[in-house]
């Protein structure tokens, strides 16, 4: 029975954390940043659930709810950059190349949380990414020190859904983990100015 308590405790917190904050493109509130995970490329471009986040950050962009949508994924390799695809895919629709900031460094959720916080800036921010991963980015980006709301990205039930929602219960004691521990990202580095050059390239357009 214990066991069961121990293990059934990370996502216990997430949801305690997360539930509350979870929104719709249409009802979350406005904040001045989007905060969009990668979630894998193929052929250079993003995968259908990568794409499907960036649509609802473009939609929170269009119907001002957000002014600024930083993209963060792995760039760990030369040819493999999810940061620049999802830049081409937001600028593609709609989304203005200047109000768009790429983390090259986010290889993981807690790194992506820590790195919006100490090297962005990021205090406040909508999260942007499927329904099964929402809570866990929630309840990290808090851990964090971003006060956040999340938009959890519907998808079919297909394998694709399973296997992350699967991934989400081994997840979960990772994310205790780096909540109890509070490890340093892969990289971290010296803090960078997109954000707040961004937001005020948005305060001084007519």
């Amino acid at each position: 029975m214990l066991g069961c308590v121990l293990a059934l405790a990370p996502a216990t917190w997430m949801h305690a954390v997360a539930d509350s904050r979870i929104r719709t493109t249409a009802d979350v509130p406005a904040r001045d940043v989007a905060v969009v995970f990668g979630a894998g490329l193929w052929k250079g471009r993003p995968t259908p659930y990568l794409a499907h986040r960036l649509d609802a950050a473009a939609e929170l962009y269009r119907t001002g709810k957000v002014k600024v949508v930083l993209v963060t994924g792995d760039n760990s390799r030369v040819e493999y950059d999810e940061p620049d695809a999802m830049r081409v895919y937001l600028t593609e629709r709609g989304v203005p190349d200047g109000r768009i900031v790429s983390d090259y460094a986010g290889f993981d959720t807690w790194d992506s949380c820590v790195r919006a916080k100490k090297i962005f800036g990021v205090d406040r921010a909508v999260l942007v990414t499927q329904g099964f991963h929402i809570k866990r980015a929630i309840a990290l980006c808090d851990a964090a020190g971003i006060e956040s709301y999340g938009v959890g990205v519907a998808e079919p039930h297909d394998s694709v859904w399973y296997y992350g929602g699967t991934r989400e219960l081994f997840a979960a004691g990772k994310a205790a983990l780096d909540v109890v521990l509070e490890p340093d990202p892969h990289f971290l580095g010296p803090e960078e100015p997109g954000v707040t050059e961004a937001l005020a390239g948005d305060t001084a357009r007519p």
